[in-house]
C-alpha cells in the first residue's frame, strides 16, 4: 500500500529545514539511522567562528556545563576552606561512572565537610560502568547517592553551602543561596540575564535553564580565556580547568570519551557531556568555546560530532583520534561482538 506523505507540522518543518544532518548511523550497506543537530563555536567577544543550525533557540545544557557551575565552589573561597583536591574537583565537574575511585572520593569528601551521603540529594543510581554494578549487587549491596553520577557535583555544593553557613537541606533549589550564587556565575559568563528563562528540574534535582546555545559557546570559551570576568573568577576558571586536565578519569571514567579524550589533550580541551544530546567544550589555546545540541537527544551522535569538532580545529591530529578509536567514527557491534555498521558525520555534515 502507500499513501501520500503526511504533512510536518510547522514547528516540526521549522525545526527540520534549520538544523542540519549532522551523524548518520549505518547497518551493513544502508543508513539506518539520521541525526540533526545545531552547533556553535563562539569566541570571547562573542564572534561566531563555526556555527550550523539554530544556535539561538534556548537549550537545556544539562550536565556538560558542570565546569561552569563548579566555579562557584572555587571562586566563594571554599575549595580553599576545605582543602578540595584536584580529584574533588575534577569530580565536581563530573558525570561519573560509579566506579570504586569516583564513590570513595565522594565520600571521603563529604565526611570531611561534616555531611553523609544521606546529606545528598541527587538520589541513588546504579553504576554505569557495568563492572562495578555487577561487584556492588553480587555483594548483596544497593547504591547510595554517592554513586549517582552527579554527587561530586552536589558534594560540592554542600560544600558551597557549608561555606556560606546556609542550611544544607534543600540546596536544589532555586531559591537557596547555593543555586543563586551559580545562577550569577552563569550569567556572568553567558552575558544573560537569566531570571526570566525557561526552567526545567535536572535529573539530579537541581534547576535548568535555556539558555541559547552560542551563549553556551560563549561561557565556554570564557572559562578557557576568562580576561573580560572579576579576578577571583579569572583564578576559579584556571583552576578547574588545571583540575580537570590532572584527573580526567574523574570527570567520567573507564572507556568513556570524556575521559579518554582528556588524556590526550590535557588543558588544550575542556570536554563535558550532557543528558539529551548536549556536548560542550573549551579550547583555551585556541580562544574558542563549542556548544552541541542534538535535536533526538542522542549521545552517540553528540560524541561525534564533538570528535568532529576536536579534529576540524587541531585539538586531536588524525593519528591520536585514531588511536584513541570512536572519536571520528564509532563501531555498531551485534551481541556477539560482529561489527555491524558505524556511527559516523553525515555525508552531508557542514562542517
Amino acid at each position: 500500500m502507500s499513501a501520500e506523505p503526511t504533512e510536518l507540522l510547522p514547528e516540526a518543518a521549522v525545526a527540520a529545514a534549520a538544523n542540519p544532518l549532522v551523524v548518520e548511523v549505518t547497518r551493513g550497506a544502508m543508513v539506518e539511522s539520521r541525526h540533526r543537530a545545531a552547533l556553535a563555536v563562539v569566541d570571547t567577544d562573542g564572534k561566531v567562528a563555526l556555527s550550523a543550525g539554530d544556535i539561538d533557540r534556548p537549550v537545556y545544557a544539562r550536565s556538560a556545563i558542570k565546569s561552569l557551575q563548579a566555579l562557584a565552589l572555587v571562586e566563594s573561597g571554599a575549595a580553599d576552606a576545605f582543602a578540595v583536591s584536584d580529584a574533588e574537583l575534577a569530580l565536581a565537574c563530573a558525570s561519573h561512572s560509579g566506579e570504586p575511585r569516583h564513590v570513595e572520593t565522594a565520600e571521603a569528601w563529604l565526611a570531611r565537610i561534616d555531611c553523609g551521603v544521606g546529606d545528598l540529594e541527587c538520589g541513588p543510581q546504579l553504576p554505569v560502568h557495568e563492572a562495578s554494578m555487577i561487584a556492588l549487587l553480587a555483594g548483596g549491596r544497593l547504591p547510595t547517592p554517592a554513586h549517582n553520577n552527579c554527587s561530586g557535583k552536589h558534594s560540592g555544593f554542600l560544600t558551597l553551602a557549608r561555606h556560606m553557613d546556609v542550611a544544607t537541606r534543600g540546596y536544589v533549589k532555586i531559591e537557596h543561596p547555593v543555586q543563586q550564587r551559580i545562577l550569577g556565575v552563569l550569567e556572568g559568563m553567558t552575558g544573560l540575564d537569566l531570571g526570566a528563562a525557561p526552567r526545567g528540574v535536572d535529573g539530579c534535582g537541581i534547576p535548568v535553564l535555556g539558555i541559547p546555545l552560542g551563549n553556551i559557546a560563549l561561557a565556554m570559551a570564557r572559562l578557557g580565556r576568562p580576561d573580560d570576568q572579576p579576578e577571583a573568577r579569572q583564578a576559579a576558571c584556571r583552576r578547574v580547568r588545571r583540575a580537570v586536565a590532572a584527573e580526567p578519569f574523574m570527570v567520567a571514567g573507564s572507556g568513556r570519551f570524556d575521559t579518554l579524550v582528556m588524556e590526550k589533550t590535557g588543558e588544550k580541551a575542556l570536554i563535558k557531556t550532557g543528558a539529551e544530546g548536549v556536548y560542550c567544550a573549551s579550547f583555551p589555546e585556541l580562544g574558542l568555546g563549542a556548544a552541541v545540541k542534538v535535536d533526538d537527544g542522542a549521545g552517540r551522535a553528540a560524541e561525534i560530532a564533538m570528535g568532529r569538532l576536536l579534529s576540524r580545529f587541531g585539538i586531536l591530529s588524525e593519528d591520536e583520534a585514531a588511536a584513541l578509536g570512536g572519536v571520528l567514527s564509532a563501531t555498531v557491534r551485534n551481541r556477539v561482538g560482529l561489527k555491524v555498521g558505524e556511527v559516523r558525520p553525515a555525508e552531508q555534515i557542514p562542517f
